[in-house]
């Protein structure tokens, strides 16, 4: 149950991008359907729903301007499976659902809106008007983590004792007995080349 209008999220979502695209509107739709299904008054005024998108961009933005969930209140994650689906959660009572597009959602657009040949714009249209019921294939999920882990508690912060930076939320992780960041524990996305001093790498 959204207390905004389609046409108002559509146009809140594309006011970031100075466009609208079909991964929007799918944000939107989807963000729209989880709202129905958990029962939930959105755009949330609360951080009651976390969203968890499997994917960043311009399906992100449409989920956040149906839900109102954002990276910033920690009331939005990003799994980036590179998929257009999400995974959102009451934190009060913990019921999880995902959301996916149906496989074949792209043909079922296009036959939605026939007299459109162009596939671009049959999707932007039908994905304004399908139901949901049609778009959508919806699972009730368990989380790999718990709840409490994902949101942790604020204020809490702790140093790494090798690279000395602060953690915050509990994202530490005890190893050999030291209190470690993610990197110094070995799960680093990132490398530094050792052959290269720092001040070398740095712009001049």
């Amino acid at each position: 149950m959204n207390t905004k209008t389609l046409s108002q999220l559509l146009e809140l979502s594309a006011s970031s991008h100075s466009h609208l695209c079909p991964r929007q509107i799918l944000g939107v739709r989807m963000g729209i359907f989880a709202g129905d299904l958990l029962n939930l008054p959105l755009p949330q005024h609360d951080k009651r729903l976390l969203v968890i998108t499997e994917t960043d961009g311009c399906f992100a933005d449409g989920l956040s301007a149906a839900t109102n969930a954002t990276v910033g209140h920690r009331t939005m994650r990003v799994e980036d499976y590179g998929k257009a689906a999400a995974v959102f959660v009451d934190t009060q009572t913990e019921r999880a659902i995902r959301i996916a597009p149906a496989i074949n959602i792209r043909q079922l657009a296009c036959g939605h809106i026939p007299e459109e040949p162009r596939h671009y714009f049959a999707q932007m249209k039908a994905y304004q008007s399908m139901p949901a019921e049609i778009m959508f294939n919806v699972q009730t999920v368990l989380l790999g983590i718990s709840l409490r882990a994902i949101l942790s508690r604020p204020g809490i912060r702790v140093e790494c004792e090798v690279c000395g930076e602060e953690i915050m939320n509990e994202r530490e992780i005890i190893q050999n007995g030291l209190t470690l960041c993610r990197a110094c524990a070995g799960t680093a996305y990132y490398r530094v080349p050792v052959s290269i001093p720092v001040y070398e790498q740095m712009p001049a």
